[in-house]
């Protein structure tokens, strides 16, 4: 079977993970999931990601950051655009979620990056999801 939306697939699989309070979750890699996956890193809602290959098919783990009270500190997210709907924005309607808060994933020309990173180069593009 195929997967129509692969993004929306890593989101759930972080935010089932983030409430069932795992300390790993294990998801099919690509390109972009590495991109996101490094974007929430350098952000600090995960702790680390590592690519693997099983047999012909790559998978990546990403270990999910928690608070010394066990809660963790990714606790939203949301998939913005997806296959049936694209949500493009320009460089000066890049939105700030929960009041700078959260942060939303751009994925730019230039690459993958927060809202503010792509406010900050003044590039639009893509909104792919938002995380608090």
């Amino acid at each position: 079977m195929t997967m129509t939306d692969p993004i929306a697939d890593m989101l759930t699989r972080l935010r089932n993970g983030a409430a069932a309070r795992h300390e790993y979750v294990t998801i099919p890699a690509s390109k972009l999931k590495n991109a996101i996956a490094k974007v929430l890193k350098e952000e600090g809602f995960i702790r680390d990601f590592e690519a693997f290959e099983e047999g012909p098919r790559r998978f990546m783990r990403v270990h999910i950051s928690y608070s010394d009270t066990k809660e963790p500190f990714m606790t939203g997210l949301k998939r913005v655009s997806r296959p049936g709907l694209r949500v493009y924005v320009q460089k000066r309607e890049i939105p700030r979620v929960y009041n700078g808060l959260g942060i939303a994933i751009v994925s730019t020309p230039k690459g993958i990056m927060t809202g503010q990173q792509a406010w900050r180069q003044q590039v639009g593009g893509e909104v792919l999801c938002y995380v608090w």
